[in-house]
């Protein structure tokens, strides 16, 4: 499977699903009640939100393209790939509008719950510490030496 190379431990997935499950909802929103997006090409008075927004979905898919290069596994680049798909199909969306690239918002959504998914996967995948601890503590521990019960003069 390979070594993770970005989600390294247990702690590290979890933010990283707790993101994925955060923008998935912001994309269900905003698929469900979707204003169309006019895009920055059209000759249109753009809004600076539109541009504002545009932005964001410029950095995020870079960073977000620079994790899916810097990953490893194959099931963490499938994770920061989808991730990747999804911010950018956000990013053509807003700066080309509806008319031009509608599908857009439907492949953020699924591409965000596929993402959710291999997360919940990935969190799996990493041992719990709390789980460990405790079954390390039911562990018989070994008995005393016979040299460690003598006091030494």
């Amino acid at each position: 499977m390979g070594e993770f190379a970005i989600l390294t431990n247990r702690k590290r997935s979890i933010v990283a699903l707790v993101h994925s499950v955060v923008f998935l909802f912001i994309a269900f929103r905003q698929m469900i009640g979707a204003t169309p997006a006019v895009g920055i090409w059209v000759p249109s008075t753009v809004s600076t939100g539109t541009w504002i927004l545009c932005s964001i979905f410029l950095v995020v898919s870079a960073i977000l393209l620079l994790l899916y290069v810097i990953s490893r596994a194959r099931i963490e680049k499938m994770y920061f790939g989808m991730c990747t798909i999804s911010a950018t199909s956000g990013l053509l969306r807003t700066a080309a509008g509806d008319e031009a690239f509608h599908a857009g918002l439907y492949i953020r959504v699924v591409m965000l719950m596929s993402a959710v998914l291999v997360g919940a996967l990935i969190v799996r995948l990493h041992p719990n510490p709390a789980a460990v601890s405790q079954a390390t503590a039911s562990l018989p521990q070994p008995a005393a030496t016979a040299e460690a019960e003598i006091d030494p003069i």
